[in-house]
């Protein structure tokens, strides 16, 4: 199942006003390099099994087999993923689990419990699911549940997308999501304390506004839009130790694209690559 975070479409062509630019500017002239970059030791490989962009996400096989000392994120609502779960788990590898607490999808088990906190509009980036449009409503009750199954099946992460559904005004008008920020801050950041109590770490999605107690944060990034999000944010989180990832989308040039984050953060950041020539996940620091 392909996945983006909000922020993803909302901020998608907006101009981007950072240093970084420059260095990617001349990438599209360039052959990718031979040799895969490899960070330091806060640096680790990533797996992901629950979303994609163009091709297909990592196949639970074949992370049993090749992941090791790894994040790996999964969606465990999924047929056929919690099971394998212990298995992931035996080289030392730490287990995400994908949850949307800024939508719901109608596809999952516990939509109808949610429908009543939810819009009615579809939305329109994907068929099938529908914005949050509360959340001082009964609506964290079932995020809550779903944290009580991740720690009972074994994860050691969530991972919450569409966490900055509420940020984008026009959005909210469009959908009638009925959200402040103050509200959806609250709202994020008490499901974080909630699966800190059952063991599990937090991991945000795309943005870090007064996400402290977050222990990561992914980042989508494209060929096209590489750090569009709030740069100062993401250095904080490495800064303190915490885990950083880039999940970079249909790129001729992998390598050359870490080594360019590398530079523009440090070597703690960690990697995973859609390549465009092999149209699969690339992972690095194994």
């Amino acid at each position: 199942m392909m996945k983006n975070s909000v922020s993803t479409k909302l901020f998608k062509y907006l101009s981007i006003c950072c240093a970084g630019l420059l260095g990617f500017a001349n990438l599209s002239c360039k052959k990718d390099s031979e040799v895969k970059p490899e960070g330091n030791s806060q640096a680790i490989a990533v797996y992901n099994q629950a979303y994609c962009e163009n091709y297909e996400a990592d196949n639970i096989d074949d992370i049993i087999q090749e992941a090791k000392n790894a994040y790996v994120l999964v969606d465990p609502f999924a047929d056929g993923v919690v099971e394998k779960i212990p298995q992931i788990k035996t080289n030392n590898n730490q287990v995400g689990g994908y949850i949307s607490i800024g939508t719901g999808e109608n596809w999952r088990d516990d939509f109808n419990a949610m429908q009543p906190y939810l819009v009615s509009k579809q939305w329109g980036e994907w068929d099938g699911e529908y914005f949050v449009k509360e959340t001082t409503t009964g609506i964290i009750e079932i995020m809550k549940a779903r944290i009580d199954k991740l720690a009972d099946w074994g994860c050691d992460w969530v991972e919450f997308d569409n966490m900055d559904w509420f940020f984008d005004e026009e959005s909210n008008d469009t959908y009638g999501i009925n959200v402040t920020e103050a509200e959806g801050i609250a709202y994020y950041n008490e499901l974080c304390d909630y699966a800190h109590s059952k063991g599990l770490k937090c991991m945000a999605k795309n943005h870090v506004v007064q996400a402290v107690n977050f222990d990561g944060v992914l980042y989508e990034s494209y060929n096209k839009e590489k750090d569009w999000w709030d740069h100062a944010g993401a250095q904080s989180f490495l800064d303190s130790g915490k885990l950083v990832i880039i999940n970079h989308y249909h790129e001729k040039q992998p390598n050359l694209v870490y080594s360019e984050y590398m530079d523009l953060y440090n070597s703690g950041i960690s990697y995973i690559c859609e390549s465009s020539k092999e149209k699969k996940y690339i992972h690095y620091n194994q």
